[in-house]
């Protein structure tokens, strides 16, 4: 009995681009390489927003019978992706960082800068996060203190503010961990060569 089966062929190499945009720094740890595979998760829904808004052009173009729910629904995908966003950058050390003196420094400098971006950086997460807690405290609390979801107030009245501000929260607190890792692990690493 012969084996017929072709081999498989050989995955084409990445290019230098796609090699740089799959690249999670060995810094960013497990909680980092972890951010990175949702990545796609959150990328596939803005298409779903895009879908929504195209089935409610045609709901209410051709059929004349428009939603309640899809402008908030698509707004509301949009703004969790644009905070999963930060944390996603982050995760792949891909911040904003002014390279101004950071590029002309020998590389013992710039380990020394990389720990302080990043002791900063988680401090204004924690900051925010306090913040964000404040905000996700009102959202979900009566002042009687029972429980109770914010809500947007419009027809429909979903309770999509109070999500978005307890999802704030949350990426705003894992974001504080990450930049924690990412300078603990910056002050650790052993200099090459």
């Amino acid at each position: 009995m012969t084996n017929n089966a072709k081999p498989a062929a050989a995955p084409e190499p990445l290019s230098d681009n796609d090699r740089r945009l799959a690249y999670v720094p060995p810094e960013s740890g497990a909680l980092g390489r972890f951010i990175d595979r949702l990545g796609p998760l959150f990328a596939w829904t803005f298409v779903a927003s895009v879908a929504i808004l195209m089935s409610e052009i045609v709901l209410r173009y051709v059929f004349h019978r428009p939603t309640l729910w899809a402008h908030e629904t698509t707004i509301f995908i949009c703004a969790m992706n644009f905070v999963f966003g930060g944390l996603y950058c982050a995760a792949k050390d891909r911040h904003i960082r002014v390279v101004l003196i950071y590029d002309f420094v020998p590389p013992r400098v710039r380990r020394v800068l990389d720990v302080v971006i990043s002791l900063t950086c988680a401090a204004s997460a924690g900051f925010f996060a306090y913040a964000a807690w404040l905000m996700v405290e009102r959202a979900v609390m009566r002042p009687d203190g029972s429980f109770r979801l914010e809500t947007t107030g419009s027809a429909w009245n979903p309770p999509t503010p109070a999500l978005i501000k307890a999802f704030l929260l949350f990426i705003l607190v894992v974001l504080c961990v990450q930049f924690l890792i990412l300078a603990w692990n910056h002050a650790t690493k052993r200099q090459k060569g």
